[in-house]
């Protein structure tokens, strides 16, 4: 009999580059998601991709995940491997849902449909490496998941894929949303808490037309900068902001430069410690943000929620250096629209999508543009 799950993309409402370093973020799944209708087979997974005519086909055990064609397939091969990997009697995981030596050649037969776009920054990987790791445990006869692993497992596998080091941000949100609720998650404390979202405001997702892709863009250079900022003043989601002075005394001269170079920087404007002054700047603020918004939503203070997305999106553009003038031309004209309180960019950056929070009842996507109306939704779930 075939299974159907459920893995939706989600948006993040503030608190981006937070949960590498430990931090505090607040997304929440969206209604945009990949739908999988699978059944078990023996030996191999077979998926069919409703965006693709390239059908995703791959032996049990897939030895280098990393080359297997289509592009997409390599997360579902890299999913297989984590979770084999991690069901396995030498594994430290604490995974003993599935520990039969049969298990992991359990593979899946299918097909998926997906209402997401790609290159949007809305999670489309991690919704399919989350729905993947879902899909495979229901099939070996896990229904009931351990969410917390099941998003290790598929941020592993995103890693393996596409070589980017990604946090945890995206595979929470997925696996723990909640109809009608954001997300608080505090990564240094592993806390994932359901926070309401009132009556009275309404979230848009609108595309800006620039298409987001974080293996070869300069993701891990800002992770990079930030740990060698931590070098500095510690742990980022424990400093503040009076800890930034420690960046004006900084003698280049004793060696400083040589850890910019060793963390591979690259190129950045003015020097080295002001470029980490302005990295950590950001995600001290960003964390004090996210609890901002909490406190807005619970005051239905809405114009006050509005005013920290968009001191969310300066700090993006601004000390974090990862949105586009395109993206900052879309937020310029979102806040010149009536009924909107407040927008940013969301995601890693780079392209792809802006969030906005408006008055109910408008449509605040530009002519010529994608947009979508989005409420908190459910996450990965088995469905009937």
């Amino acid at each position: 009999m075939a299974l159907r799950v459920w893995s939706p993309g989600r948006v993040n409402l503030i608190g981006d580059h937070t949960d590498y370093l430990g931090g505090l973020a607040l997304p929440f799944a969206i209604p945009l998601g990949i739908r999988f209708e699978v059944e078990a087979s023996d030996g191999r997974i077979s998926l069919r991709s409703d965006r693709d005519d390239a059908s995703c086909d791959v032996e049990l055990p897939c030895a280098d995940p990393a080359r297997v064609e289509p592009r997409w397939a390599r997360y579902v091969a890299a999913v297989a491997e984590e979770l084999s990997e991690a069901t396995s009697p030498a594994s430290s995981t604490g995974m003993s849902a599935v520990t039969t030596a049969a298990a992991p050649t359990i593979g899946l037969r299918g097909s998926l449909a997906s209402t997401l776009p790609l290159g949007s920054g809305l999670s489309s990987s991690a919704a399919l490496s989350i729905g993947v790791a879902a899909a495979l445990q229901a099939v070996r006869g896990v229904t009931e998941w351990d969410r917390r692993q099941l998003s290790l497992i598929a941020q592993a596998a995103e890693q393996r894929a596409s070589g980017v080091p990604c946090g945890l941000l995206d595979q929470y949100a997925i696996a723990f949303g909640e109809p009608g609720c954001v997300t608080r998650i505090d990564f240094s404390a592993d806390t994932v808490t359901p926070v309401s979202v009132p009556d009275g405001v309404d979230f848009w997702i609108i595309h800006s037309g620039v298409a987001r892709e974080l293996s070869g863009s300069e993701y891990g250079t800002r992770r990079a900068q930030c740990e060698a900022a931590e070098t500095v003043i510690g742990p980022l989601a424990a400093a503040s902001l009076d800890d930034l002075d420690a960046f004006d005394s900084l003698d280049e001269r004793r060696g400083f430069d040589e850890l910019v170079e060793r963390r591979r920087f690259g190129s950045t404007d003015g020097s080295a410690a002001e470029t980490l002054r302005r990295r950590a700047r950001h995600v001290i603020t960003e964390n004090a943000r996210v609890d901002a918004m909490i406190a807005a939503l619970k005051a239905s203070a809405f114009d006050d929620a509005g005013a920290i997305l968009r001191e969310g999106h300066r700090s993006l553009a601004i000390d974090f250096e990862t949105s586009t003038p395109v993206v900052d031309q879309l937020i310029e004209h979102l806040m010149a629209t009536p009924g909107v309180h407040g927008a940013r960019m969301t995601g890693g950056g780079f392209g792809g999508c802006v969030v906005a929070m408006t008055t109910p009842g408008i449509d605040p996507t530009p002519a010529g543009l994608r947009g979508w109306h989005v409420r908190p939704s459910i996450g990965v779930s088995l469905e009937a």
